[in-house]
């Protein structure tokens, strides 16, 4: 499956985002899909996850309260709504999905598509 990511940008400190996924060439449906990021000097970390049908959203310490994950099945696509954003959120962010549930916090993955730009401004 290619995932293509988009919507980062450069918003200031405290603005808003909505970061788009979207999938082509497999079923997505039945994927579990979650949202990455890398900032520079720092691992890859988890964002957030949701479950194919959406029911279960896990996210990362770090955004709990301020980002939102959800999933459009009919088109394919998982969105990241960030909201009351802070310099600390800027990296690179990408979406990948991990073979269940169990696994999108540890499942060292061996693709990774392009990622989206966020920086976050003082």
């Amino acid at each position: 499956v290619q995932l293509q990511a988009s919507g980062g940008g450069l918003v200031q400190a405290g603005g808003s985002l909505r970061l788009s996924c979207e999938a082509s060439g497999g079923i997505f449906r039945n994927y579990v899909m979650g949202w990455y990021r890398q900032a520079p000097g720092k691992q890859r970390e988890l964002v957030a996850a949701i479950s194919t049908g959406g029911s279960m959203k896990d996210y990362g310490d770090s955004v709990k309260g301020r980002f939102t994950i959800s999933r459009e099945n009919a088109k394919n696509t998982v969105y990241l709504q960030m909201n009351s954003l802070k310099p600390e959120d800027t990296a690179v962010y990408y979406c990948n999905h991990p073979p269940n549930w169990l696994l999108r916090r540890t499942f060292e993955y061996t693709y990774w598509g392009n990622g989206t730009l966020v920086t976050v401004s003082s």
